[in-house]
């Protein structure tokens, strides 16, 4: 170290200036340093920039295939073979006052071709009471054979009507049905109320066989992990 150590009148040691100034430039980063900081910070700027971007093209991808009108439904439908009593098992709620569990629902088809069907289940009014409430539809058809508009009410006044979407996308007839409805539709397209069943022929739920398919048209729709399981208890 360079400087100069001096004994003042008083007999302190006193550091020369030249020390001070040998000491500051020993911290000071050099040319090589300060670019290598530099191109670190310009390397981080430039990933936190592609993040952002990979993100908003997630985000965007994710719309798109999320919009309403992409979603498929199930083809060749047979609403005679759909037709009989089925079992809710899962179901994704929407807003508002609708069947809590023990949701069964047997669909009829006249022989002019015209599909009905009859839903209970328990409903819990004004958060205190337990009801069973019958729920009454029919159904009008579309282009599409899976499509349809469904217009429901209840056997009871404080039961929710309307006129919504029945959609079937996928059905093996004899185990399993996946049923969706959107009530409401968002800017961008996705679906910003809707609702799901997942039905089975029988009360104790899908087959093992049937999970895997279940599981990747929830995926489809939208709507995975958004059920919540649906239990029937008998009473």
């Amino acid at each position: 170290m360079k400087g100069r150590l001096a004994v003042g009148r008083t007999g302190e040691v006193q550091v020369s200036r030249s020390h001070y100034a040998t000491q500051a430039n020993c911290i000071k980063p050099s040319g090589k340093t300060r670019g290598s900081l530099q191109s670190a910070r310009s390397f981080l700027v430039t990933r936190m920039l592609l993040y952002a971007v990979a993100l908003c093209l997630l985000a965007l991808s994710w719309a798109n295939d999320c919009q309403v009108a992409n979603i498929q439904v199930m083809q060749n439908f047979d609403k005679t073979q759909y037709a009989g009593v089925w079992y809710a098992v899962g179901k994704k709620d929407p807003e508002g006052l609708f069947l809590l569990d023990n949701i069964m629902a047997n669909f009829t088809v006249a022989e002019n071709g015209h599909m009905t069907a009859n839903a209970m289940g328990r409903v819990k009014i004004f958060n205190q009471w337990d009801l069973c409430a019958n729920m009454f539809a029919t159904f009008t058809e579309t282009p599409e054979p899976a499509k349809f508009r469904m217009k429901y009410w209840g056997a009871a006044s404080y039961l929710q009507t309307g006129n919504d979407e029945h959609w079937v996308i996928d059905t093996d007839y004899y185990n399993y049905a996946i049923q969706y409805s959107c009530r409401l539709t968002d800017a961008d397209g996705t679906c910003a109320d809707s609702y799901s069943f997942i039905f089975s022929r029988y009360p104790g739920g899908l087959r093992p066989e049937d999970q895997n398919v279940v599981t990747r048209k929830k995926d489809e729709i939208c709507l995975l992990g958004k059920y919540r399981r649906v239990a029937h208890t008998g009473e």
